[in-house]
């Protein structure tokens, strides 16, 4: 088969690359020649756009567009045989081409271009293409690897042949190493044995001479008697061992002469070379090696003088038998001498002979054996001095392979952690960006629903979702909440509450949705209610427990402390060490301090007997604190641990405490980390920074009523250290001043130096760490990750880092610490003497302030007798003026006006006239009056002096929990009620969506006007030609025309009356009143939670003032106001079973109701009767809305006069008796005080009339003195602010709760008007489409009626299809309703000839005749 293609491409397609049967596969691997033969049919329009490159992004882009192509065709093609085809799998090629071949003779047949077949698809089909074709070049890019992997495989593979090779070259030169190696080995033991070879055949022929030299001498007679042989015997060993001992004597003195002989050559040579070459040998030559021939000598020494010991003792014994043996043997010499004398000189000679030549070979083996020794210990040194050279050769070579290792693991680093932050970037960016895109899309999905006009609180709402990096759409449903919520749910339940915090703030603060209409802008929103926050505040601090103030005076230091921070090597150390020398400062490094620390916990440091405290454990209370820190790091250190930051910081703090208080301290490289320098701050301080923050955060939170005398921000405690210096030095600067570090002790230890100079260099350079090649990596990663959190730190509060650039030399960066460090001395300074002049200012201040001593006896009593009179007028107006305020207390303005301008009066009139009275006594009439004493001041002002008298200790118990159930309990059902108001506004929106569509759908159902209409073509078209042309014809055809368009009239008109249906069942729904009667009880809830939170406000308040008084808190047995909810079902419940009552909705018949000017302009245009049940609903639910808010202010301003009423009838009931005990010493004392009594005259007169009888019948007996009428004042006084308190914050919790019920009223009837005009719209709109849609139906049946007429009259068929859907109507020329007429047969081709030319028969006639003439074409 792939040879039938083969032909099939090569030679009728002909494409540009012959293909052959072996590389089929190869060859259509790109998809470059199946695009062609598809360009070829004309089927592939972007071929120029194809590649004929083999790299995967151009198989790629080809696969992926001839992918719509051969679906287009119908040939099966996906990703799994591309995949196949790419990777040239034998057969995948071919079964494509052969389909390929067969679906391109089947278009061929049916003569259909690739337009043509692409505009017969269907329109869902071609969009269903192009997602498949999306998802198919996805998943190819998955399945095909990038160009960028073959590459890197190409590449890894020629590398490893590379690796291969050299392996083999490696392994190859290794091997002819070791030959070369084996071949001199063998080279040497060759050599060896010839070598032994010869000294053996030198050793024998020497042994040969020897035994040739010795002369045999005959034995002489023997003696006839035994005595003469023995005496003979011990002659000849006593003479032997005579000679031997001579010979050996006199060897040894020849070697004592060549021994003395060398040490003195020696020790000449020695003195000439210098100590330098003993120094050199004693150092480095072989110690072993010495001292085995130190020890050989030795032994040698000692066998020598053990030999001579016994050869001496031997010699003895040989002279005492030779004395003794010597006549005998002289005389047996004299005998044989005679006789043996020429042998025996021949024999003597020959063995001297023999001993002068051992002697020389000794001689000579003894010079070569020095010799040898000599040049032995020459090569050892000399190998020793060129191995040392080789090691520090290899040491350098290593040390700066090193430090490349070191730079590239540094770089790696770099990258990696560069690589990590972009990858954090990256995701955060690709986050936002997602976000954006939910954004977009909800907005999107938005812009349908509401027909762009998207809500400002749901685009506020998303805003504040994206802002707090959360998602736009729902992740989970939180309708049913686990014991254990999932990740998504818990993400909804954060947006939920975000959304309600907001709203909540919106509501509190009236600001966004909850801003003040246009009827309120006049009125100012209540402020806040500052004596109810100054209640609150003393009641917490009174459950609070006590805390102790520290007495002990502020110590103002001058010291400068401060730290110098930065990487490994930057300086710290030596600039820190330079700064010691010019100024008196102490140095703190944390490793110092924790060595010494454990070393004291070694000495076993212990406190001095006065500071001990006695406890159980007496070791422990012996340790000073440093040495019990000591101990805990050396346990922790033992096992393999770290030290604790707070370990760490605990030394640190023990060692500054040590420090006087004045003298300057700075930090060596500590603090490390964040944590260590919050506990430092925490310790050093007391105070800890993000506690005071959050406290701040959480005073800050909005609560319902703030002191402002108390909500003042406290100022965050200065900061630990007055400045922190950072020596900024780049990581390569780090790295190379360690390298510099590391060579120099390199070379200081491989150097050449005597041992002292070595170890006095290793004790000046004791600091260098031994591990730090190894950490400082670590190091450097470590400052990098925790840097940016100790600078912002250390810059926030105050700016206290100082940068410096600490890549320059040793001296600058040395002298630019020192002037920094001088301008802190200088800054601190003036610090601490600007401080002190601002103490000596306060002291002068408050000794200017004091008063002066009473020094006058009598002065105090007038004092009190103005006190009586100021709290007697106060007493007796306020019960009278209070009467007014219950009666005129449904006006909330008008209340707080009255009452406050009456509790102002009773202490505004009296100080002008009692000053009068209490002078007068006196006797001072030269003192001018003085003029009218400016207003007092009104309560929860910044004048006001709270009342702060003692209250029972249970009452803060009791009174701060309550607090926070209200508190808590007024924000979640705001909270609550502004998210299903928030929820319901998206279920509105998603409902009228929901209808519109749903009506459209509904105005688009199919009907059945294309029937009668492809019937009526049909029997138009039925008509005999001879028929068209005759008048009662074309009048059948006329009415048959009129009879169609009546039919579809009918069926336009109804639809037209179905659609009006549909939309009054829509309208008839109970699907708004249900909405506005959810709407109208959600704002209900808010004005019932704004109630239920001044009842619970007023009742705190009235226990906290009654608890004041010294009074027992009221019993309220009365239930707290319910505002009344809309039934919204009509199931009918008693009334016991509800615990919130329920009313039904007020109906409003048309012809009662009245449409407002509101209701006017929302239905204006054409009278719609089907939404007047609306118009009169919504005038109900808004009078309802009023009537319930006119029962809540109603409710409220009732509660403010019962408590109004209450205080004034407790208050007559106090005065009555009061008043009999103070009228008979007020008369006694004063008797202008009548007088002054007088002008009021209002109701308080018949309360003073009913008071004045009491005194005049126990005016003689009842006497008081100055003291108790003092303090009978106070108490009225006292009474008077408490209830003057109670009654303006009561009061200001009235006018505040008001104005959200007017806030809450107003937004109610804004959101029921918009609720309704949205609906009404839509009502609208509705009716808008069935018009137009049946305008346009009926356009279209004239239109089919005009194109019907114009062919009758015309008297032609209608071939093309008449196409009538709904409101549409067209001919459709693509289908015709009966077929074309045939063509007439085309007549055969006859050619003429023209210009001389021959035809083909003249042609043919002409080589017939040439045949003839010459058959084989030759003449």
């Amino acid at each position: 088969m792939s040879e039938i293609l083969c032909q099939w491409l090569n030679q009728e397609l002909k494409v540009s690359r012959t293909v052959s049967p072996k590389s089929f596969a190869k060859a259509f691997s790109t998809g470059y020649l199946i695009g062609e033969v598809l360009h070829k049919f004309e089927l592939q329009g972007d071929f120029s756009e194809f590649s004929e490159s083999r790299t995967s992004t151009a198989k790629l882009n080809n696969f992926s567009r001839l992918e719509p192509t051969l679906h287009l065709l119908g040939v099966q093609f996906d990703q799994n045989v591309a995949q196949s085809i790419i990777t040239e799998q034998p057969g995948a090629a071919t079964k494509l081409l052969y389909q390929l071949y067969i679906a391109l003779q089947r278009k061929k047949k049916s003569g259909l271009t690739g337009l043509e077949m692409q505009t017969m698809q269907p329109l869902t089909n071609l969009r269903l293409q192009n997602m498949r074709s999306e998802a198919f070049r996805e998943r190819l890019k998955i399945l095909i690897p990038r160009q960028t992997d073959f590459n890197l495989m190409r590449v890894t593979y020629r590398f490893q042949e590379k690796y291969r090779r050299m392996r083999e070259d490696v392994d190859r030169v290794h091997s002819e190493k070791l030959e070369r190696m084996q071949k001199l080995s063998e080279e040497q033991r060759c050599f060896n044995i010839e070598k032994q070879r010869l000294s053996r055949r030198r050793q024998n022929e020497i042994m040969a001479q020897i035994q040739a030299a010795i002369i045999q001498i005959p034995k002489p007679a023997s003696n006839h008697t035994l005595k003469a042989l023995e005496a003979q015997k011990m002659m000849k060993k006593k003479k032997g061992a005579e000679d031997v001992a001579n010979e050996i004597k006199k060897f040894e003195a020849l070697i004592k002469k060549d021994l003395q002989a060398k040490e003195s050559a020696s020790k000449t040579s020695v003195d000439t070379t210098g100590p330098m070459t003993t120094d050199l040998l004693n150092t480095y030559s072989d110690d072993d090696y010495i001292k085995k021939i130190q020890k050989r000598l030795e032994e040698d020494a000692f066998a020598r003088e053990q030999r001579e010991k016994r050869r001496r003792r031997l010699l003895m014994d040989q002279l005492i038998a030779h004395e003794a043996q010597e006549e005998a043997y002289r005389e047996e010499q004299l005998i044989n001498r005679l006789m043996r004398q020429s042998q025996q000189e021949r024999r003597i000679a020959v063995q001297l002979m023999h001993v002068r030549h051992e002697k020389d070979v000794l001689w000579q083996n003894r010079i070569f054996r020095e010799k040898q020794y000599e040049e032995r210990r020459l090569k050892d040194f000399q190998d020793a001095l060129d191995r040392e050279a080789a090691l520090a050769k290899q040491a350098k070579i290593d040390f700066e392979e090193q430090i490349l290792r070191e730079k590239e693991i540094h770089e790696q680093i770099a990258v990696e952690r560069a690589q990590a932050r972009y990858k954090k970037h990256y995701a955060v960016c690709a986050e936002i960006l997602d976000q954006i895109l939910d954004l977009s899309t909800k907005v999107a999905d938005y812009r349908m629903l509401t027909n762009n006009l998207i809500p400002h609180k749901m685009m506020h709402d998303w805003k504040e979702l994206f802002f707090n990096g959360k998602p736009i759409y729902e992740q989970a449903s939180i309708k049913q909440i686990a014991a254990k919520p999932t990740e998504e749910q818990l993400i909804e339940l954060e947006k939920r509450d975000l959304l309600d915090s907001n709203d909540y703030d919106d509501y509190k603060n009236m600001v966004g949705e909850w801003a003040l209409p246009e009827e309120m802008a006049e009125n100012l929103p209540p402020s806040n209610n500052c004596i109810l926050g100054h209640v609150l505040h003393r009641l917490v601090e009174k459950s609070l427990p006590p805390q102790v103030e520290s007495t002990e005076p502020e110590l103002l230091s001058s010291s400068v402390k401060g730290c110098v921070l930065g990487k490994t090597f930057s300086g710290k150390t030596t600039t820190l060490k330079s700064l010691q020398k010019d100024f008196p400062v102490k140095i703190l490094s944390i490793d110092t301090l924790v060595q010494e620390a454990i070393q004291a916990y070694h000495d076993n440091e212990k406190v001095s007997e006065a500071s001990s405290i006695p406890q159980e454990d007496r070791k422990e209370d012996q340790l000073t604190v440093r040495a019990q820190l000591g101990a805990k790091s050396e346990q922790l250190l033992k096992k393999g641990k770290s030290i604790p930051d707070m370990l760490l910081v605990n030394i640190m703090v023990n060692a500054i405490n040590g420090i006087p208080v004045n003298q300057n301290w700075i930090l060596d490289g500590f603090p490390m980390t964040l944590n260590q320098a919050q506990l430092l701050e925490e310790t050093l301080t007391g105070c800890n920074r993000y506690l005071m923050e959050a406290e701040g955060k959480a005073a800050q939170i909005s609560t319902l009523a703030v002191d402002p005398t108390t909500s003042k921000e406290v100022p965050l405690p200065s900061s630990a250290f007055d400045f922190v210096i950072l020596l900024d030095i780049s990581d390569n600067s780090s790295l190379s001043r360690m390298n510099d570090v590391m060579a120099e002790e390199f070379s200081r230890v491989i150097s050449h130096e005597d041992t002292s100079e070595h170890a006095a260099a290793e004790s000046q350079h004791v600091d260098v760490d031994p591990n730090l090649r190894d950490q400082i990596q670590h190091r450097i990663i470590g400052f990098l990750d925790n840097w940016p959190l100790l600078e912002q730190w250390f810059s926030e509060p105050e700016n206290i880092l100082i940068r410096i650039n600490a890549e320059i030399d040793k001296n600058s960066l040395c002298q630019k610490v020192k002037e920094i460090f001088a301008t802190e001395i200088m800054k601190k300074k003036n610090k601490v003497e600007k401080r002190l002049e601002e103490k000596e200012a306060e002291k002068k201040a408050a000794s200017l302030a004091e008063p002066p001593p009473p020094t006058p006896p009598l002065p105090p009593e007038p004092e009190k007798e103005k006190e009586t009179h100021q709290q007697r007028d106060p007493s007796k107006t306020p019960p009278a003026k209070g009467k007014p305020q219950s009666e005129t207390s449904p006006g909330k303005q008008e209340s707080l006006q009255d009452g406050k301008g009456k509790k102002g009066s009773p202490k505004g009139k009296p100080p002008g006239g009692k000053v009068q009275v209490k002078k007068s006594p006196v006797g001072s009439t030269d003192i001018p009056p003085t003029p009218v004493a400016p207003p007092p001041p009104k309560p929860g002002s910044e004048e006001w002096v709270y009342v702060n008298e003692p209250i029972p200790e249970e009452i803060p118990s009791f009174l701060v929990p309550y607090w926070e159930l209200i508190e808590n309990s007024y924000i979640n059902t705001i909270k609550t009620i502004l998210r299903h108001l928030r929820e319901d506004q998206h279920e509105v929106l998603k409902y009228l969506y929901e209808i519109t569509t749903s009506f459209q759908e509904f105005l688009r159902r199919p009907d059945h006007k294309q029937d009668f209409v492809a019937q009526w073509q049909a029997d138009f078209n039925s008509f005999p030609d001879d028929l068209w042309e005759d008048e009662e014809t074309k009048a059948e055809l006329h009415q048959r025309v009129n009879d169609l368009r009546d039919r579809l009239w009918d069926i336009c008109d109804a639809r037209k009356e179905e659609a009006e249906q549909e939309r009054l069942d829509i309208i008839n729904e109970s699907w708004l009143q249900d909405s506005l009667g959810i709407t109208m009880n959600h704002f209900f809830s808010l004005m019932q939670a704004e109630l239920n939170r001044f009842q619970d406000t007023k009742k705190l308040l009235q226990d906290y003032y009654r608890a004041m008084e010294r009074k027992i808190p009221i019993d309220d047995s009365k239930r707290f106001t319910r505002i009344p909810l809309i039934r919204l079902d009509s199931k009918d419940i008693s009334e016991n079973q509800l615990r919130i009552p329920l009313v039904p909705r007020i109906s409003i018949s048309p012809e009662t109701g009245v449409p407002r000017p509101k209701l006017k302009a929302i239905l204006k245009g054409k009278i719609d009767y089907s939404l007047e049940n609306v118009q009169t609903n919504f005038e109900a639910d808004e009078r309802l809305v009023m009537d319930t808010w006119q029962q809540a202010s109603l409710a409220i301003s009732n509660m403010v006069a019962a408590e109004i009423h209450q205080r004034l009838i407790e208050e007559d009931k106090e005065n009555q008796p009061a008043e009999s005990k103070e009228k008979s010493p007020q008369m006694s004392t004063n008797k202008k005080g009548k007088k002054e009594n007088e002008p009021p005259k209002n109701k308080k007169e018949d309360k003073h009339g009913k008071g004045k009888s009491p005194p005049v019948a126990e005016a003689a007996p009842v006497v008081f003195t100055a003291e108790e009428i003092a303090e009978i004042e106070k108490k009225n006084e006292l009474r008077l602010r408490i209830k003057e308190e109670h009654l303006a914050a009561l009061q200001f919790e009235e006018i505040a709760t008001q104005f959200r019920l007017e806030l809450i009223k107003s937004k109610a009837l804004s959101v029921l008007e918009d609720l309704i005009t949205k609906v009404v719209d839509i009502y609208k709109l509705m009716e808008k489409w069935l018009g137009e849609r049946y305008l346009n139906e009926m356009s279209s049946v004239e239109k089919l009626t005009e194109v019907a007429r114009y062919h009758i009259e015309t008297a032609t068929k209608i071939q093309n299809e008449l196409y009538l859907n709904q409101e549409d109507f067209f001919i459709n020329g693509d289908i015709k309703v009966f077929p074309d007429p045939p063509l007439p047969k085309r007549p055969p081709p006859v050619e003429k000839e023209e210009d001389g030319t021959l035809t083909i028969e003249q042609l043919d006639n002409l080589r017939d005749q040439f045949l003839d003439m010459a058959p084989k074409g030759a003449s």
